[in-house]
């Protein structure tokens, strides 16, 4: 039997910018070097339509489109490091640990395609990414901010791996 060579140029790696999503970036920036491959870091930032109605309808639609943009930036710049301090409820665990691995460990640097920060269902935000970047290989930890709500409803991890097309690697991490 004659395998197939494995050509890996982009890696998706989905984040929650949980402190456990460490782990999960470790391989993906382990696997970057070994094929020479760029990283495309998503995050999503999920919704939840009765509440996105309340505060529209509290604030007003405009003042709350402008609140979403804000949002997203600063997500976007939590995760590639350029900016210190973030919104409350976003974690900077990503960005400090981004920093460290390119700045202080030998040999393990990678390249930053893109950073890519969704609104909506973050399954939904992984899959579309994957998709429009024509990424290879998704790098996603197997749980994050679930809680109660991934208890009930299905983890993350599970259904981006039974919608995805392409393979995805779903790294355990520590409890």
């Amino acid at each position: 039997m004659i395998l197939p060579k494995i050509k890996i140029k982009k890696i998706l790696f989905a984040t929650d910018l949980s402190e456990s999503a460490r782990q999960s970036l470790a391989y993906a920036v382990s696997l970057s070097n070994l094929y020479g491959a760029g990283i495309t870091i998503v995050h999503a930032l999920e919704e939840t339509q009765g509440m996105e109605a309340a505060i529209a309808y509290h604030v007003g639609a405009e003042a709350w489109a402008r609140i979403k943009k804000k949002q997203e930036d600063s997500a976007r710049s939590a995760i590639i490091g350029k900016q210190r301090a973030v919104d409350p409820g976003m974690k900077d665990a990503l960005k400090q640990f981004y920093e460290t691995v390119s700045e202080n460990e030998e040999n393990q640097s990678f390249v930053l395609d893109e950073v890519v920060v969704g609104r909506g269902n973050p399954v939904d935000v992984i899959i579309e990414a994957a998709e429009a970047k024509e990424c290879d290989l998704i790098v996603m930890g197997s749980h994050g901010h679930g809680g109660l709500t991934g208890i009930l409803m299905g983890s993350t991890a599970k259904k981006v791996v039974q919608q995805a097309k392409i393979p995805v690697l779903i790294v355990r991490l520590p409890e």
